[in-house]
């Protein structure tokens, strides 16, 4: 199949330099909001699965099996909110000579809860600057391009002394490439981000659901065990009445 004047590869010969790189780099953007697009889908789908076991966590006999179901996936942020306040309730009874003993526990609870509910919201954020860069830069990238196609159109058009329409309508429609091709890259990126940002919120409204159950099993449904055997305080679950 012969390539007709409108081809890619003929727009690719016939363009300069400025031309040439607004494509490299309108490649290279389209390349980098695909690949967080697909990480981070990859990762609210195992984060999704992990929500499952923190529901689990409340359903377990004791807390040891509940923190042994959170601990089976990898990078577990439900498991790091269990962690953090397990460690932080050993601390707060450990080290009651430190400026951090004047707070109560619950406030020292929920201060290192809050810490590890914002390293969770920055790692599902991670990412996320590139799709808004790419959505917003890359039309504008695209339009750069056919003004400066178009430009050098009518400069041949002038010189040549022909302004037919058919001699104006080929150039200035090859120029309009670029603002096609900024779009194409533009619209998946604004879409991607969209369906991410929903996606984080959803995860981010199960930690913040976690993580204020936490606390309250923490402070009112758990003691910091004051017997020591060779090592720290630990966090028991109450045993219920009979």
């Amino acid at each position: 199949m012969t390539e007709t004047n409108y081809s890619v590869a003929h727009l690719w010969a016939q363009g300069d330099s400025v031309n040439r790189s607004v494509a490299v780099l309108l490649l290279l953007m389209s390349l980098a909001s695909w690949s967080v697009m697909l990480i981070k889908a990859w990762t609210l789908w195992r984060m999704r699965r992990q929500v499952e076991s923190a529901q689990a966590f409340w359903h377990a006999t004791s807390y040891e099996q509940g923190v042994q179901l959170l601990a089976a996936h990898a990078d577990n942020p439900f498991h790091d909110l269990v962690s953090r306040g397990h460690e932080a309730a050993q601390h707060h009874s450990d080290k009651q000579n430190e400026l951090h003993g004047v707070l109560n526990l619950s406030d020292w609870l929920m201060s290192c809860l809050r810490q590890s509910l914002d390293d969770s919201a920055s790692r599902l954020q991670g990412g996320l600057s590139i799709l808004a860069s790419v959505g917003s830069t890359a039309p504008f990238i695209g339009l750069f391009g056919t003004v400066w196609g178009i430009y050098h159109a009518l400069i041949s058009i002038s010189a040549s002394g022909q302004a037919s329409i058919d001699k104006v309508a080929g150039p200035v429609g090859e120029s309009l490439v670029m603002t096609a091709m900024g779009l194409a890259v533009a619209i998946p990126a604004v879409l991607g981000y969209n369906a991410l940002v929903r996606g984080n919120k959803f995860i981010l409204g199960r930690l913040n659901s976690f993580a204020h159950e936490l606390h309250a099993y923490f402070v009112t449904g758990a003691r910091v065990s004051s017997a020591r055997s060779g090592s720290g305080a630990q966090v028991l679950p109450l045993k219920k009445e009979a």
